[in-house]
């Protein structure tokens, strides 16, 4: 199926989550990339202890392969010195035959013995360059971490991003809506109100929400919630009214169950660069639609960046359900923050 084209340049990353099906559109390489490049300036590389205790064990006894774990090249090497061993152990009780010159075979010994010869020779090798990994070793297991720091709403935030999924990383819409919020509390006044997030990522808004004084309540696919938690309950403890809280959710799926509109009920609805190309935006719809229903009175806050026709199109089906005024439009990263609320 033909990918829809893309609207924007791709100056900014695209917010991809792991629910995302593969392959995904090319457009969305670009977003990626630069952000990669952009957060993960430093990388730490981990190799793991049993490899590096192995190659020392060889290195200071190359005779030995009775211990630890055998190399692929080693267990060739154990095989081939069995194999030798039987076939002395054969030649002991099949006696000899009196061979003339020119027979074959009459050199076995002498084979044998330069068989041994380079066994050894190949362990004293595989021990030198033990030796060389040692000194200039290439890791088995990588490990990327990075940090992205901002100062909003009189503190200092340091989230920690994650290579583990795309929903780990921190995404453009995110930024905006953190932004707009601590500039226009007049506007919106997130104090002692019950705020929940969609799409949470990272984090970044839930602790922006909870520092201007909101409940908040972050939520995100099953897989994010460990690094979410984390962020939150770093950037938020002894710092907020409230402590937020981590729940799971997935769009569309047990929303009466989990979230009962009896019970869990909402001042203001959050979600950013939650549109981008995935097979669940109606899901999506859904969820909004619950949260924000009728005579509710709850207000939704949406900040997301054009990409894809697909983004249209649901901005459309949005308005059909949502009375929506748009709050500000960003030029320079095509960022859009829209308020709504149901209609009646």
């Amino acid at each position: 199926m033909k990918s829809d084209p893309l609207i924007s340049d791709t100056s900014s990353r695209c917010a991809l989550r792991t629910r995302v099906p593969w392959p995904f559109p090319a457009q969305c390489f670009g977003d990626i990339f630069k952000g990669m490049l952009a957060s993960y300036k430093h990388r730490m590389q981990k190799v793991s202890h049993k490899d590096r205790e192995r190659d020392h064990h060889l290195t200071q006894n190359p005779d030995n392969q009775t211990q630890g774990r055998l190399t692929i090249a080693q267990s060739k090497h154990k095989v081939a010195m069995e194999t030798s061993s039987t076939a002395k152990q054969s030649d002991q009780e099949v006696p000899k035959k009196e061979r003339t010159d020119g027979e074959p075979g009459e050199n076995r010994e002498e084979e044998t013995m330069e068989h041994g010869t380079a066994v050894v020779s190949d362990r004293k090798q595989m021990a030198r360059e033990a030796l060389d990994r040692l000194n200039v070793w290439e890791p088995s297991v990588y490990y990327t971490l990075g940090k992205e720091s901002f100062f909003i709403a009189g503190h200092e935030i340091c989230i920690r991003e994650s290579l583990d999924s795309y929903g780990a990383l921190i995404w453009p819409g995110a930024v905006a809506l953190s932004q707009f919020l601590e500039n226009n509390r007049q506007q919106v006044n997130l104090l002692d109100k019950a705020v929940l997030e969609i799409g949470a990522g990272t984090g970044l808004l839930s602790i922006v929400a909870s520092l201007l004084g909101a409940w908040v309540t972050a939520t995100d696919l099953p897989e994010i919630l460990p690094n979410l938690t984390f962020n939150l309950s770093r950037n938020s403890k002894s710092r907020c009214r409230y402590t937020p809280q981590v729940r799971a959710l997935t769009w569309g799926q047990d929303l009466e169950r989990d979230f009962p509109c009896t019970s869990c009920r909402y001042d203001y609805v959050l979600a950013a660069d939650v549109v981008y190309h995935h097979d669940y935006l109606e899901e999506l719809l859904a969820t909004m639609r619950h949260f924000c229903r009728p005579a509710s009175g709850t207000t939704l806050l949406w900040a997301n960046k054009v990409r894809f026709q697909s983004d249209l199109r649901f901005k459309e089906s949005f308005e059909s359900c949502f009375s929506t005024t748009l709050l500000t439009e960003l030029k320079e990263g095509d960022v859009r923050i829209y308020k709504a609320t149901a209609r009646e």
